[in-house]
């Protein structure tokens, strides 16, 4: 499907300071697009403003998702309609165990989408499955969710919520940050075995070491809340030897 997610002529402020200004984007079912810009540049609130959070004011522009204005919906019905927000930080929630809220967002899923309830068993079969190639421990799944863990338990979390619900549109913002060697390895194949032809994925990091392993079809330097330059894997290798020296002169 064209233009899957389509951004056209986005403005965004915050307490009047415009973060973001006249954003075009387009992403096609089946791509996978990175989003590659120094601290501050305006990544991780174009990421909460697609999932919905509150707190930023649309100034101008539209954003469409799937045929749809997606700025219409509320968080919950943009999660259950396919979209997917991999947070920089993981928010700890006292009194839900991992499994549980795993479940009740899978649940939540079906039911908005007509499907019928997956049973107990295939439930417990298919996480189990899946947390078993995250190295998640069955003693992890019942612990409170990110009560105490480590950034790199918390983004192996998010890697088997990505697993579970299979989104048709995953944004991982910074889904690399706090792992080490063998966890980033396990998070980034994981998040290669949900990549098809039926999804499209956002990432937005500072490092190759992510895109040499998720190989992105489009690379775009983020700037001062704006696309300055879209191309292939390249610009992603260009940065890491020179930094944005070029793009920020642009």
């Amino acid at each position: 499907m064209k233009n899957f997610l389509k951004i056209k002529d986005l403005s965004i402020s915050v307490e009047d300071k415009c973060i973001i200004k006249n954003l075009n984007l387009n992403i096609n079912k089946g791509e996978v697009h990175a989003l590659m810009g120094p601290n501050g540049c305006g990544k991780s609130t174009l990421s909460n403003v697609l999932a919905g959070k509150e707190g930023y004011n649309i100034t101008n522009g539209k954003i469409s998702f799937s045929g749809e204005n997606l700025l219409k919906f509320s968080p919950d019905e943009r999660a259950n309609k396919g979209i997917f927000l991999a947070f920089q930080y993981p928010v700890e929630i006292p009194g839900v165990t991992n499994i549980n809220f795993i479940k009740t967002a899978l649940e939540s899923n079906r039911q908005y989408n007509g499907l019928d309830p997956i049973k107990p068993g295939d439930f417990l079969k298919l996480i189990k499955e899946k947390s078993k190639l995250l190295g998640i421990s069955d003693e992890n799944l019942k612990r409170q969710l990110n009560v105490g863990f480590s950034g790199g338990e918390k983004k192996r979390n998010e890697a088997l919520q990505l697993m579970m619900l299979e989104p048709s549109l995953a944004i991982l913002d910074e889904t690399d940050s706090g792992l080490d060697v063998d966890a980033f390895k396990i998070v980034a194949d994981a998040v290669n075995s949900t990549r098809s032809k039926k999804n499209s994925m956002l990432i937005i990091t500072h490092y190759q070491r992510l895109l040499e392993r998720i190989q992105p079809d489009i690379v775009h330097v983020f700037i001062n809340g704006s696309i300055i330059e879209s191309g292939g894997p390249e610009l992603a290798e260009e940065i890491d030897k020179n930094g944005y020296e070029r793009f920020n002169n642009a």
